[in-house]
């Protein structure tokens, strides 16, 4: 291709041919040398580029730059990261051009597109979980270092975004530039712009003024008009550009890269305007509608004109639609729309109610497939629809006893016609109630629990468990004992964790104040407490599975401990050993376990029983993960512990809300039992060196409370339990009784239970007893003897209680006294060992450890492991100290 084609411009080829021009022809050329530069066209027009230096390095820099963006686009931080490495490498090598030149543009803008695009990143906290562990440690790398960087470019960033903002302000309307910019320079790019602004707006004017012209002569002379058009168009072309009058975009530049356009849609418009002319010409008075108004579809012909409608075609045209369901392109809503219209035309031509429930469970299956994905929820709706329907196929079957429905049935022998034989639909009734249940627990974990829709959603329960009892109802004399199993599964799950008041007033005695006649019979109903026996006492002598039996009993024990009925609860828990093989349950069952337990151990505190409560707590609280062990929502973890598809999964277990046990309640309950416990261990145990912890919370909040370098008041729970503590250990019960009720606590915790006053003086009498105890350990060394009747008064406790602790401590050999019982005085007895004493039991427990040590090895070097693990005759020095200086766990075991 010669020169002369290869050219794109009248500027270039001038260009061109200046260069031609002004090179000289080289003279005493051989032949040789001419023919080699004439071998072809491709070698003729490629010449050698001489650049200059500015011209490389900034090159270099806008091929770094395109590469960053590129990984941008991707999210590939670690790429990001390197090549930014090297850009700015490349910048410093260029630094002399810059010193000169100045910090190019686009140089500029990276680096505030950059820093920008970081910010996004990090503040997204879902697409930072999605990252890998190269690309999040690559992204916190970057953002340190482009915010350092960047500190250069302070200046240059700034009025970067100004010109930014004006620009973006500006576009597509007239705004004065000058209220935008600071300086000189950018006031100068914001005239020029509006100048260019103008003159375009200006041929665009003369533009549609030429056109307009056009089409008035025109439509006024008709055909006639054609030579005065062109000759308008001509004497308008002299004034206008041709190129301007001819483009259907126009494009021009508003400095550094950026492009402002203007389309052209007059044309639209005219049309609309004479479509408008037309319409107020006709004589009928037509009104143009505009958006916003539904059209009105018609309805699916499901059946051409004159077809004689029977069963047979009802079911062919069934199969037709079931055959579309799943199908890539299936309008899901459409379906169910058409399912009711073919369930409408079998009422109107009264073909059976065989075919009108083959067709209502179609429609409820349809429901239940609006939503492809597992973890959406039914909308509004769908929900009430999917209820109506199930309402109304229950009504049918109770209505038609000669209908019979089962999975067993196989869809070739299903009759649905009108026959002197029974209908049989292939179905299974349960399967859509479960269903049903499972999508209503998905609407309320869905739903903001802070919410009006979250109470509106939770008034469908009562229709949920009405639907379950009619099922109930319809299994009890047609279905299997496996169906009813289940179904009364899903009874108890609506049942167990609801506090019945009804009961809980009456075994008050307060049945007569009720004042409405509606109270009185609601009150007059079947307690829940004999519901629940009635429906699990079935399921353990019908039940066939161990999933159903043991979230019954679960679900009992529950119920028992909701209703303060410790010991029935602890048995049932204690004789179905669920705590032996627990761990080897699905998820769903073991958070009913944990409930289970946390409900257990809340019990036994309402009930005084401080150290079973203790023990119930300690698993869920020592975790240091109660929230998730409850289903109550997830703890922040890293992508390697858990991936999305995990995060999906573990969200869908979740509680609902109104299913919540109070967390900080839970909290409070453990704390102050461990305090209970805790307290008079630390006072009676203050010198042994092998004293062990009973809870490692609770030290653990004793210790963050050591650490403050100010205390004020309390204000949190936890800082008020702790409060107590130091107070209990200083023997002042009446302090500790201040810290731990009063208004703030009992708006926090202890007003949220059913007998709070009952469980208040529960409190004050065991922080009365175990302060007593706490200062006898504690002051047992300053008192050679003290009269009951004395502690007694300090501690506001009956004399029979005070002689009754002070005889267990005695009897344990926790306190070394005696009783006097004429002077009713207790005579403390002297027992501190002396120095040596110590010292030589120091040396007994190294030596018995030295011992045991030693024969443990004995017996593994011979091979003997039943000797050493097996000397219960022996007793051992262990034994006997044990027995010598701890009763306490002994003596708590035997007065709780």
């Amino acid at each position: 291709m010669s020169r002369f084609f290869a050219t794109g411009s009248d500027s270039e080829s001038e260009e061109s041919s200046s260069a031609d021009e002004i090179t000289p022809k080289a003279t005493g050329t051989t032949f040789n040398k001419q023919q080699a530069l004439l071998l072809s066209d491709d070698e003729e027009d490629t010449k050698r580029v001489v650049r200059s230096a500015k011209d490389k390095r900034f090159e270099e820099l806008t091929n770094i730059i395109k590469t960053i963006r590129n990984a941008m686009k991707i999210r590939d931080m670690s790429k990001c990261l390197e090549e930014f490495e090297q850009l700015c490498r490349a910048f410093l090598k260029s630094k002399t051009i810059v010193d000169k030149e100045g910090v190019p543009q686009f140089y500029v803008r990276l680096l505030a597109d950059l820093e920008d695009y970081l910010n996004q990143l990090w503040e997204d906290k879902e697409g930072k979980k999605k990252m890998n562990k190269n690309n999040a440690k690559a992204l916190s790398t970057l953002r340190q270092k482009i915010r350092k960087y960047n500190k250069d470019f302070e200046t240059e960033i700034t009025s970067y975004k100004e010109v930014l903002s004006c620009r973006e302000g500006t576009r597509g309307q007239q705004v004065p530039q000058g209220r935008c910019c600071r300086s000189r320079h950018l006031l100068q790019d914001s005239l020029r712009w509006f100048l260019r602004v103008l003159t375009m707006q200006l041929f665009v004017c003369q533009d549609e003024e030429s056109e307009s012209e056009d089409d008035e002569e025109s439509e006024d002379w008709g055909s006639d008009s054609v030579d005065s058009g062109s000759e308008s168009e001509d004497n308008e072309g002299a004034a206008a550009s041709l190129a301007v009058v001819f483009l259907k975009k126009y494009v021009f530049s508003l400095g550094h890269g950026r492009i402002l356009s203007l389309k052209k849609h007059k044309k639209k418009e005219r049309l609309e305007e004479e479509a408008d002319e037309e319409g107020d010409g006709e004589e009928g008075g037509w009104e143009k509608v505009k958006g916003g108004v539904p059209l009105v579809k018609e309805k699916p012909k499901m059946f051409a004109k004159g077809t004689e409608i029977n069963s047979a075609v009802v079911i062919k045209k069934l199969s037709e639609i079931l055959q579309a369901r799943g199908k890539k392109g299936t309008d899901r809503a459409a379906q169910i729309e058409l399912f009711h219209a073919l369930a409408g035309i079998s009422n109107e031509n009264n073909l059976g109610e065989g075919i009108l429930v083959k067709i209502k469970f179609n429609i409820v299956s349809s429901l239940y497939d609006y939503n492809p994905n597992l973890a959406a929820f039914m909308k509004p709706e769908m929900w009430k629809k999917c209820l109506e329907c199930i309402d109304e196929l229950l009504d049918i079957l109770f209505n038609n006893n000669n209908i019979f429905i089962g999975e067993n049935i196989a869809e070739d022998s299903e009759n649905l016609a009108i026959s002197d034989q029974p209908f049989r639909v292939r179905g299974c009734i349960l399967t859509l109630v479960e269903r049903m249940d499972e999508e209503f627990t998905k609407v309320m974990q869905n739903t903001d629990p802070h919410s009006q829709e979250y109470v509106d959603n939770l008034k469908d329960e009562g229709r949920v468990c009405g639907i379950i009892d009619r099922l109930l109802q319809y299994l009890e004399s047609k279905g299997s004992t496996e169906e009813v199993c289940r179904v009364f599964l899903r009874r108890i799950m609506h049942t167990y964790y609801k506090f019945d008041y009804k009961a809980h007033r009456r075994s008050l005695g307060l049945q007569g104040e009720t004042k409405s006649e509606q109270d009185q019979e609601e009150s007059e109903g079947e307690d829940s407490a004999v519901i629940m026996d009635r429906l699990c006492k079935f399921i353990y002598a019908k039940d066939r599975t161990d999933r159903i039996r043991t979230c019954a009993i679960l679900c009992h024990i529950y119920h028992h401990a909701l209703h303060s009925r410790w010991f029935q609860a602890r048995d049932l828990m204690l004789m179905s050993h669920l705590q032996d093989n627990i761990q080897h349950a699905d998820p769903p069952v073991q958070i009913l376990y944990n409930r289970t337990m946390v409900q257990l151990g809340i019990c036994a505190f309402r009930q005084g029983m401080i150290k079973d409560a203790h023990n119930a707590l300690l698993d869920i609280q020592s975790s240091g993960r109660a929230k998730e062990l409850l289903g109550q929502g997830l703890l922040m973890r890293n992508m390697q512990e858990r991936n999305a598809e995990q995060e999906k999964i573990e969200k869908r277990r979740q509680v609902p809300f109104h299913m919540h046990i109070n967390l900080e309640l839970l909290e409070c309950v453990y704390l102050v039992s461990a305090m209970l416990l805790e307290i008079p261990y630390m006072a009676a145990h203050e010198f042994d060196a092998r004293r062990r912890m009973i809870s490692k919370q609770f030290h653990h909040q004793l210790r963050v409370g050591e650490r403050q370098p100010l205390l004020g008041p309390p204000e949190s729970m936890r800082e008020h339990v702790v409060a107590a503590s130091k107070a209990m250990k200083m023997g002042d019960w009446k302090t500790c009784h201040s810290f731990i009720i009063n208004e703030k606590m009992n708006s926090k915790v202890w007003d949220l239970f059913p007998e709070a006053q009952r469980v208040q003086e529960m409190l004050v009498r065991k922080i009365q007893e175990e302060s007593l105890r706490t200062y006898l350990f504690t002051y047992s060394s300053v008192y050679d003897s003290i009269s009951m009747k004395t502690l007694s008064e300090m501690f506001e406790l009956d004399l029979p209680t005070v002689h009754s602790i002070i005889s267990k401590m005695i009897i344990n050999e926790e306190l070394m006294a005696s009783l006097d019982q004429p002077t009713q005085t207790v005579v403390m007895h002297r027992t501190e060992p002396t120095s040596l004493q110590n010292m030589a039991l120091q040396l007994a427990e190294k030596l018995g450890g030295l011992v045991e040590n030693n024969e443990r090895v004995f017996d593994l070097k011979q091979g003997v492991y039943g000797g050493y693990f097996n000397r219960d005759h022996k007793g051992g020095y262990q034994q006997k100290q044990n027995y010598q200086r701890g009763g306490y766990r002994t003596q708590n075991q035997s007065s709780y």
